[in-house]
Formats: C-alpha cells, sequence, structure tokens
C-alpha cells in the first residue's frame, strides 16, 4: 500500500535479510518479550558500553546471567546481527584473522569483548526472532488467527502453500503489524511507557525511527532508489514531529507505518511473478529442448532491479530441478540471494560468490556453492549434500544429509535433525579464493567440525556438541572421507583446497591414493597375456558400471557428459 500526500506517493516494506536470514528457529526459552524489553533500560545503566552502542560484554552479562544461555548462543545471536547489519566484508575478515591467531579461547574471549552493536537495532533484532512462535493463547484471546493462511506468498510450482513461517513474506508482514505498537514500544523511554499504555501520545526520538531502518525500507513516487525509513520519515511526517527536538508523533508514526507498509517489491513473491525465467540447458542439452520438457523454473529478479541495488536484492529461485546436474558462474549468479526448492535428484554447481544460500525440501541432491557471504540454510531434507564456503550454516529438519563446509562460526543446528554428517570442505575450483575475497571469507578459523544444537526448551541442551552419541549429527570418520572434484574447467589461480585438509583426512587421503598407486603398479607388473589382460578389463568394467547405477553416480556422469568450461 503507498500512502499520497500533496501528489508524494511513499511506499514502504520489510527488508528480507533480517527474517530470511537474521531470524533463528527456535529461540530460547527465556529469550521472552518482557525480558527483551528490559534490555535497553539495563543497557542505559551500564553508561557508554551499554547504550547507544551494546557491547558484547553487557550483551554476555544479560544473556548468559539474566537469561540464563549458554555463551556459545550468546555469541551466536550477536555474531548473526553483525553479519546482517551491513558489515563490511573486509572488517569481518580482518576479525576472522584476528582470531584465527589468538592462542587460545582466552584471547578469543578478549577480541570479542571489544566489539559492540547498535543497542536499538539488536533489541529490534531479538524481537523478530518470535516471528517463529505461535501464540495459541494469544489466538484464542484476540479470536482471529495469528498466522493467517490467507494471501501467501506463491509457491514456486503454483500449488496452494502450507504454512511455511521461514520464507513466508506475509507472514513477517503480518507478524510487524500485529506487533508494530509492541515494536516501538521497545524504542521509547522507560517513563513514556506507563502514557503509551494509558492512550496517550507521546514523542518518539529520532534515533529510534533510525533503528528502525533495521527493518523497514521504501521508496518515493515509485522510484527506484530505495530509502531507508528514517530519511522518508524526515520528509513525510514533518507535520507529526516537533523540529526543535527532532522527535516523531508515537500514535501518528504508528498510523503511518500500519497504512504505508506492503510486500516488499525484491522478495520472493515478486521475483516469481514478475522475474524472467532463466532458461539454464544440462550439459549438452539445447534451449528449446530445455522448454519443451519444462524440467523446472529458474526466475531471477536482475532485469529489473537498479544497477545500484544488487547486494542484498538480487534473488534467484530454483525450484523442481530434478534428475538434471546444473552448472554454472556468471554475473547473473554473482551475488545473489538464493533459493533452492523441492529439487531431487539433482547435481546442482553455482560457482560464483553468492549472498546467501537456503535449501528447502530437496531430496538425494549434491549442491555445490561458491562462497557464500552470508548464511546456507538447509531446511526439512533428505539424503542432500552441501559443500560450501559461508559464514554461517544452520540446518533444520533435516535427515541423512552430508554437510561439508568451511565456516568461521559454529555449524547450528536445530529441531528434527537426524542421522546428520559433518565433513571437512573437501573441494576446489581455479576461482575459489579469489571468490572468497570478494565476499570476506578466510580459510582460518574453520569451525565446520563443532556443530552447536539449538533447543529453546533447555539451555543445556546446547552444549550435546560434547557428545556425539545423542543420535542427530556425527563428525565424518576419515576412513570414509573423499575428496570432491569440480568437473569443470574455469580460469583462476587456485589450485587446491584452501587451508588445506585437517591431518587425520589428509592422511587418509593420502593413503588411499598411495593404495590405488601400488594397485596400478601390481597391475602393469602382472603381465597378463593379451586375452587375460581384455578379460580383466572387462570384468573392471562390469563392475564399475554396477557400481555406477548402484550409487546413481551414473546419472551424475550422464548429465555432464564430458567436462565443461565455465566462463
Amino acid at each position: 500500500m503507498a500512502d499520497r500526500r500533496e501528489d508524494v506517493s511513499i511506499s514502504l516494506w520489510l527488508k528480507n535479510e533480517p527474517f530470511s536470514v537474521g531470524a533463528l528457529p527456535s529461540p530460547p526459552a527465556r529469550l521472552t518479550i518482557t525480558n527483551i524489553k528490559k534490555i535497553v533500560p539495563y543497557a542505559k545503566t551500564k553508561g557508554k558500553a551499554g547504550f547507544p552502542n551494546l557491547s558484547y560484554s553487557v550483551w554476555k552479562h544479560v544473556a548468559c546471567n539474566k537469561l540464563q544461555l549458554p555463551e556459545d548462543v550468546a555469541w551466536s545471536y550477536f555474531s548473526t546481527f553483525q553479519m546482517i547489519h551491513g558489515q563490511e566484508s573486509e572488517q569481518l575478515m580482518e576479525w576472522d584473522r584476528k582470531v584465527a591467531k589468538a592462542s587460545d579461547q582466552q584471547a578469543v574471549d578478549a577480541f570479542r569483548l571489544q566489539l559492540s552493536v547498535s543497542c536499538l537495532k539488536f533489541v529490534l533484532f531479538l524481537f523478530i526472532q518470535h516471528i517463529h512462535k505461535i501464540s495459541l493463547r494469544a489466538s484464542l484471546v484476540s479470536g482471529s488467527d495469528e498466522w493467517p493462511l490467507r494471501s501467501r506468498s506463491p509457491d514456486p510450482e503454483g500449488r496452494p502453500v502450507s504454512v511455511n513461517k521461514e520464507l513466508d513474506e506475509n507472514s513477517s508482514l503480518t507478524f510487524v503489524l500485529n506487533n508494530l505498537n509492541e515494536i516501538l514500544e521497545l524504542l521509547i523511554e522507560a517513563e513514556q511507557k506507563s502514557d503509551v499504555s494509558t492512550g496517550k501520545d507521546i514523542l518518539l526520538a529520532f534515533e529510534s525511527i533510525e533503528a528502525l531502518d533495521f527493518l523497514i525500507e521504501g521508496s518515493i513516487n515509485s522510484g527506484s532508489y530505495v530509502r531507508t525509513l528514517s530519511e522518508i520519515a524526515q520528509f513525510h511526517l514533518r507535520s507529526g514531529s516537533s523540529k526543535t527536538s527532532k522527535s516523531l508523533s508515537f500514535r501518528n508514526l504508528q498510523s503511518w507505518l500500519k497504512s504505508c507498509l506492503s510486500q516488499n517489491p525484491f522478495g520472493v513473491a515478486a521475483c516469481i511473478k514478475q522475474g524472467r525465467q532463466l532458461c539454464w540447458p544440462m550439459t549438452g542439452e539445447s534451449k528449446e529442448m530445455w522448454i519443451k520438457k519444462k524440467r523446472g523454473r529458474i526466475a531471477t529478479n536482475a532485469p529489473f532491479l537498479p544497477q545500484d541495488l544488487v547486494k542484498g536484492y538480487k534473488m534467484i529461485v530454483m525450484s523442481q530441478m530434478n534428475r538434471m546436474t546444473i552448472a554454472r558462474s556468471s554475473e547473473t549468479v554473482k551475488g545473489s540471494t538464493v533459493k533452492i526448492h523441492r529439487c531431487h535428484d539433482a547435481f546442482i554447481y553455482l560457482l560464483s560468490p553468492l549472498r546467501s544460500v537456503s535449501i528447502e525440501k530437496c531430496r538425494c541432491c549434491t549442491i555445490v556453492l561458491g562462497p557464500v557471504e552470508l548464511s546456507v540454510d538447509l531446511v526439512r531434507s533428505e539424503q542432500t549434500t552441501v559443500v560450501a564456503v559461508c559464514r554461517r550454516f544452520t540446518t533444520t529438519a533435516s535427515r541423512l544429509c552430508a554437510v561439508h563446509v568451511k565456516t568461521p562460526n559454529r555449524p547450528l543446528v536445530f529441531g528434527g535433525n537426524e542421522s546428520l554428517m559433518f565433513g571437512p570442505y573437501h573441494t576446489f575450483y581455479p576461482k575459489l579464493e579469489k571468490h572468497m575475497t570478494e565476499v570476506g571469507l578466510s580459510s582460518l578459523p574453520d569451525q565446520w567440525d563443532k556443530p552447536l544444537y539449538m533447543d529453546s526448551h533447555s539451555a543445556n541442551a546446547v552444549d550435546q556438541h560434547l557428545n556425539e552419541d545423542n543420535g542427530c549429527w556425527e563428525i565424518q570418520n576419515p576412513s570414509a572421507f573423499y575428496t570432491f572434484t569440480i568437473p569443470f574447467e574455469m580460469e583462476g589461480d587456485t589450485q587446491t583446497i584452501p587451508g588445506g585438509l585437517p591431518s587425520r583426512y589428509l592422511k587418509a587421503s593420502t593413503s588411499r591414493r598411495q593404495q590405488i598407486a601400488s594397485w596400478q603398479n601390481v597391475i602393469g607388473g602382472s603381465r597378463l597375456t593379451s586375452d587375460q589382460s581384455r578379460a580383466f578389463h572387462s570384468i573392471v568394467s562390469s563392475r564399475f558400471q554396477e557400481w555406477l547405477q548402484l550409487t546413481g553416480n551414473d546419472r551424475q556422469l550422464d548429465g555432464l557428459v564430458s567436462a565443461f568450461k565455465i566462463t
């Protein structure tokens, strides 16, 4: 919805990333709305360490001592906020280097205590964690659906959509509109809250409006230039403001936001409805054959994005890529937010630097990604292998999946997962290190083997990583480890896995190569006759074909046909 005043049209919408990347499943039980409201008043008692910037030391005290959260969980929320709050990739890379050089955990903790974030924006970030929680009591009291099933974002295949709070933009919008009063109350002074509760109007400090920039943005007169909420508020709400104190009317702002907030024009729904369909044929397959077979849908909003509006806005939605091999490295893919949805028996290679990637309801897939600036999120998938360098990895309600990631943060394992396997990052392609630098990722630190189990019901449950026998996940046995070869030609300087392999996996890989070389020497020195050699090769070939069919690798080879060059 757009607001018009004196021939000026204003449109507002929710940003994508705070909700799609920042809102984690299963918020801790003690991270209640009531407790969140206490953070700002408490932070202000800590002087410059608490407000306007909240230091990690103060947040750690609140999280660990008052909310009784384990320190690793406290850091996960703090680092997630830093990740999505526009921190420059160069700065994040520099922080990673400092952590990698730290002599012990005490040195790492000392470095973290130097960091700080915007207190008001961080409190908003904590509030939206509740988007994944359904309050049955509130629904009964209000007599309405807290999570309406109508007017939801379209399914990529055009089918009716079930409730999906992870990716549904309308749920995010409904959540904010239903809780707008409480959101704004987070930003007012403690002594003003009684006035709001009695229906009196108050003036909201402009720094509070600037905090809302974390969640809301928009445009004026349908322009292509995206502005922050505070910029638009300065332009539009002067009639309800006190020019001397640079503050705004609480009720005026609340009413204006409710009237103007609408669906994000750069979100998933808009990409599906208005985006350009991409025709990415398999190796050896023409675009005409692709269209004729209607193998699936790939859409992007890149063509209608302004040139200066790419980071965090460019999107690719891939749906029903079934029984095929897709391999791309291009400007269209570069920097995109990628949604991979309902694919099965597919091999997907996106070898460009990416913004973020969600993999949802996929099964029996192998997904190899270029470096991901933010997060790779695996949701409700089965028997899927994910290979990526990323700043954060999360998995929810997935089973029998193999995860090979290089990440400076501990992988976050939420509820509903079963039989996950974590192994070291085990591949490379020629432009990998160049792409890693572009998105601010280094080879160290690498915490792929330290998954953190996140449980909303028990603070103690998050420490189950100390016991791999919890049935949720395990670290790959080196005896079952193999490196992964990306079968495409590209130009570039990377010739090996950045940072190398962990010692026990390197030892296992070296031992296997030695066994292969020994076997080849035995065959070479066996002095078989021509007939014996043909019979031997026939047996080996037959067994190899059986193995290819049994493992499904024959389909991957058929899809590849032969190695080809990616530009």
